[in-house]
């Protein structure tokens, strides 16, 4: 453990402390599996929050990587390589619309969608200039800008960093009645929306959300921006969570696994109408369409549909919520189970403020897989989607094993306290 406290003694020195990690300190990945600094094997059960679907280090990925970066890396938008155009009509025709802006994370992605909703209100909806509005559903995570602060409902997220951006209105997620009231504003753009809350823990909205909050949208010339950086690219067992329910978005929002978690990747997906309201020098990204970039995400994506992660995700998502499901009738520990293919959470029955989810965590660390908690009492389940059912019913014991074990150790410590309270 003495390599592993110096690396973590090394960040926290000389690093922001705007992260909180689990006490592991990893050096290599492959496939679903990472490895810390002594030399012990993990499952990873985060994969790098989504980013890693085709898992660690995939040969095909790495080898696209190597390859370009060994011929042309980066020339700015200022040239033409031969490398984005090939990309944008992969990626169009794969996702069926007009044209693709390219960018390299998720927060420029979700900023970029809403200048893009704001110019066509101008443009095209003839909103008057700059009262356009946005809606953003609550409990919502875009990322860390201040565009995505701004949307934020979550405390930790926006406490501190006003004045924040105007023309943004905030409904309840999964929420009908408050999105059509919303949309009786004239001024309204956009609807931004998550199709499974994912930062939230994995909040599933109700069966035809999606597709009537799409159809609200069309009656009200409303923009349906779907934020699919997490639940796209084969996560949720369809190619993107949309597919659940046959919408197309108007603007669609990619990241993290369209690269396969190798190199910072995110586009904004739209047609002419919405696309071309941006003119040379509005918008752009010196490191955005570079070379390396493209030949990365279309080898990422290859890979996503030649091995059918889709397919597995949603095959082996089944699985794994069955085997929660049947471990939540044995401990009360866990207080349900949700989610959709291989994006998935586990309620921890305690409260946000309590460390109980940590606790587990860390003690699935020690049992070799690793997780983390998000909003107190939730437990992200996001293997790489290369996982294999042997392998999963492997974690699934861990899981089990871990949680009923932790129960006994708590329940032995609090029937213990009352007789030591008597001793002192």
């Amino acid at each position: 453990m003495e390599k592993s406290k110096y690396y973590i003694q090394l960040e926290y020195r000389y690093g922001a402390h705007n992260y909180a990690p689990l006490p592991v300190v990893l050096t290599r990945g492959q496939g679903v599996y990472l490895w810390d600094i002594e030399g012990r094997r993990y499952y990873d059960f985060l994969s790098a929050y989504s980013a890693v679907n085709q898992g660690h280090c995939h040969p095909k990925i790495v080898q696209a990587l190597t390859d370009q970066a060994q011929r042309l890396t980066l020339t700015s938008r200022a040239f033409y390589n031969d490398q984005l155009g090939p990309y944008l009509e992969f990626m169009s025709r794969l996702f069926g619309y007009d044209k693709l802006l390219p960018m390299n994370t998720g927060a420029e992605a979700v900023e970029t969608a809403v200048k893009l909703c704001r110019r066509w209100a101008y443009d095209v909806k003839k909103i008057p200039k700059y009262e356009a509005k946005i809606i953003f559903a609550c409990d919502n995570f875009h990322g860390r800008t201040l565009t995505a602060v701004s949307a934020s409902t979550d405390p930790s997220s926006y406490e501190g960093f006003g004045p924040f951006l105007p023309g943004i209105v905030k409904i309840p997620y999964n929420d009908i009645p408050a999105l059509e009231e919303a949309l009786q504003d004239d001024h309204v753009a956009g609807f931004v929306v998550e199709p499974i809350q994912g930062e939230a823990g994995v909040v599933v909205p109700d069966e035809g959300y999606l597709s009537k909050a799409y159809e609200l949208c069309k009656s009200h010339r409303v923009l349906f921006i779907a934020d699919e950086i997490q639940t796209g690219i084969a996560r949720t067992g369809k190619m993107l969570c949309c597919d659940y329910e046959e919408i197309r978005p108007d603007i669609l929002i990619l990241g993290k696994a369209l690269s396969g978690g190798v190199y910072p990747v995110s586009a904004v997906l739209a047609d002419d109408e919405i696309m071309l309201t941006i003119k040379p020098n509005e918008h752009g990204s010196t490191f955005g369409g570079n070379p390396l970039a493209c030949r990365v995400a279309v080898a990422a994506l290859e890979v996503v549909l030649e091995e059918k992660l889709a397919e597995n995700a949603y095959r082996l998502g089944k699985l794994f919520r069955q085997r929660m499901d049947a471990l939540r009738q044995k401990s009360t520990l866990i207080k349900a189970v949700r989610g959709k293919g291989l994006l998935n959470a586990l309620v921890i029955n305690d409260s946000p403020q309590s460390r109980t989810a940590t606790e587990i965590c860390l003690a699935l660390m020690d049992n070799g897989l690793l997780a983390k908690p998000t909003h107190g009492n939730i437990i992200r389940m996001a293997p790489p989607l290369i996982i294999t059912e042997e392998q999963l019913q492997e974690c699934c014991d861990i899981i089990e094993t871990t949680v009923l074990s932790y129960e006994k150790n708590r329940d032995e410590i609090q029937s213990a306290s009352p007789s030591r309270t008597n001793v002192h």
